[in-house]
Parts: structure tokens; C-alpha cells; sequence
């Protein structure tokens, strides 16, 4: 496992780590136990650092994470989030009474003393540009609740207003090979902040497996059945804001990237470590089967320029008029 600074923070953290959103819930089913197991392995292999929010699973992944790392706690660092489990758009939930009871609530599922990296969940653009939020953070980070802070977004102007607050020390993106203009746009600014970057989503959902067709179903209660549309939440977290059969269409036309390399969800987590501006990527698992084949990132060989150049002609001319959402 090779290891990247968090921005500017005192924490070095496994280039691939792993997000729990799948784990907790809205990816269909899950079994605890296959979960723990597959949490085990990713920490045996390195993996020091792991992602997750209240929201997941009504904090059931902070609970598994809490079982997983148990008696580690010094040496495995974990993300969480909140607010989205309340209206995001009130401003009462970003007060301080608010803030620290998900806090204290977050860290009673996670066994913890503090939350390494404390994450603002997708918020709305007037709550941030309103700034009260990271006041509350910036207490609670003195009272020794939180480590550090950052905030999860949905686009580059979010981004670019996040890195206007001093104290953010983490950015969340959804980027992929279908998602690249905060490659330009954001992260070589956040870079130069000492603001590290996650690198959520990764695999568009699983359209960059290419393991999908038209006629691919989910269960009910997954999101890439109930949210395809952003019936739910923004629809940029869903097939990275391609209608679906557009995704599988685009998709194919991607299968080169494989050649010479494992497969494709390989390689397209490849091509996102490949960007010296990355602190890490957080690709989702349900089994010990995902969390291998997300580590064989680590040794697929590099994109050349080309390739690299190849791949933002396609995101410019086939990619970029379809996607929906903010970007």
C-alpha cells in the first residue's frame, strides 16, 4: 500500500481507502457479517483510512466501522458527515447545538474520542457562503471533538467557496473518467491550499466495471434504482449524472482503457490515482471480492499522455452533454 499526505494535516493516509455508503445501506442488500469480514481485509492490506456518514444506513456503517476497528483506533482513520439527516437547508442545523449533538452522536457509534476528518454533507451553496457552519467546527475542533474538517460537495463553485474558509482541510468530490473538470478547475487550487482531496464515486455507480447493459435491474432499495433521476438526492451521486442506458452506452466505448491492465473498475481507479493533486480514492465494497479488485489499482500501470489525452476528448465531446445535475 503506498501512503498520501491529507493535504496540510498530520495524517498520511492509504491512497485507496474505502467509502461505506454500500455497506450501510441504499446499494441494495447487505450482510453484516460479509461486511466486517471485507473491512478486515481492506485493513489488512494497508488500508488505514475509511469514510462514512450518519446517514449510512441510519449510522449502522459508523457501527460497523466501530466493530472493525476496535482496540485500532490510533492508527485507522475515519471520516464522517452530517446533516443530511435533518433539513439541509435550515439554518439551525448548522448551529453549534446542532452540529455538536451529530458529533457526539457520531462518535457514540464509532467508539471513539474524536472524528479524525468531520465532513459537512453535500450542503446547500447559501450555507456555504454563509460561513457559520466552519465557526461551529472551528469550536468543536478545540474542544478535541474533531481532528480536522472538510466539506463533501457536489461541484467545482461549492468547491471553490469551500477553500475560501482557512480551516478546511478536506474536499469531497465525485470524480471519475466521466466527471473531470475538477481535475482542472479545483483540485490543482485545492492542492496549493494544502486542502486534500477525496476522490468519491470513482466508478460512476458501476458503469466504469463495465459490467452493466441496458437491461441491468437494482433492488428497491438502491439508489441506482429509486434515484436514477435525482428523485431523492442530487443526481450527480447516481451514474455520475448520466441517464443510465446513455452511461452503459458510454461505457463501452471505454473498454480500451483495459488493455494491458486487470479490467476496467481497475483501471479507472488507476487513472484517478494517476493525479499527483489526490490524497485518495474511496471506491464502496459490499465483499472481500470488491475490496481486492479495488486494491489492484495500486499496481495497474500508469495512463500514458495519450491515453490521458484520449480520455479528455471523450469526457469533452461524448460525455459532457449529458450530464445532469450540478457539476
Amino acid at each position: 500500500m503506498k501512503y498520501r499526505q491529507l493535504g496540510n494535516t498530520d495524517m498520511r493516509i492509504s491512497e485507496i481507502s474505502f467509502g461505506t455508503w454500500a455497506i450501510g445501506g441504499s446499494w441494495g442488500s447487505t450482510d453484516d457479517d460479509t461486511s466486517l469480514e471485507a473491512l478486515a481485509r481492506a485493513i489488512d492490506a494497508g488500508v488505514n483510512f475509511f469514510d462514512t456518514a450518519d446517514v449510512y444506513g441510519d449510522g449502522h456503517a459508523e457501527e460497523l466501522l466501530a466493530k472493525a476497528t476496535k482496540g485500532r483506533e490510533d492508527e485507522i482513520y475515519v471520516a464522517t458527515k452530517f446533516c443530511r439527516a435533518a433539513d439541509i437547508h435550515d439554518p439551525a442545523v448548522y448551529r453549534y447545538e446542532s452540529v455538536r449533538a451529530f458529533c457526539e452522536a457520531s462518535l457514540r457509534r464509532l467508539g471513539r474520542e474524536r472524528i479524525d476528518l468531520y465532513q459537512v454533507h453535500c450542503p446547500p451553496m447559501e450555507i456555504l457562503r454563509g460561513g457559520e457552519v466552519f465557526e461551529v467546527l472551528d469550536k468543536l475542533r478545540a474542544e478535541g471533538k474533531i481532528r480536522e474538517y472538510g466539506v463533501s460537495v457536489e461541484s467545482v463553485e461549492e468547491g471553490l467557496v469551500s477553500l475560501g474558509y482557512p480551516n478546511v482541510k478536506g474536499l469531497q468530490f465525485i470524480y471519475n473518467i466521466f466527471r473531470q473538470k475538477a481535475g482542472t478547475e479545483l483540485f490543482p487550487k485545492a492542492h496549493a491550499q494544502g486542502v486534500g482531496i477525496l476522490v468519491r464515486l470513482p466508478l460512476a455507480s458501476g458503469l466504469l466495471t463495465g459490467k452493466f447493459t441496458e437491461a441491468t435491474t437494482f433492488e428497491p432499495d438502491d439508489h441506482r434504482h429509486f434515484n436514477r433521476n435525482g428523485e431523492s438526492f442530487n443526481v450527480g451521486e447516481t451514474f455520475a449524472g448520466l441517464p443510465f442506458e446513455k452511461g452503459v452506452e458510454l461505457s463501452r466505448e471505454l473498454a480500451w482503457i483495459a488493455e494491458g491492465r486487470t479490467n476496467m473498475a481497475s483501471a479507472s481507479l488507476r487513472w484517478i490515482l494517476d493525479n499527483p493533486h489526490i490524497s485518495c480514492v474511496i471506491p464502496g465494497f459490499k465483499n472481500t471480492t470488491q475490496v481486492e479488485a479495488n486494491l489492484r489499482a495500486a499496481v495497474e500501470p500508469s495512463f500514458t499522455d495519450e491515453e490521458l489525452a484520449k480520455l479528455r476528448r471523450f469526457h469533452d465531446e461524448r460525455v459532457l452533454p449529458h450530464i445532469r445535475g450540478p457539476y
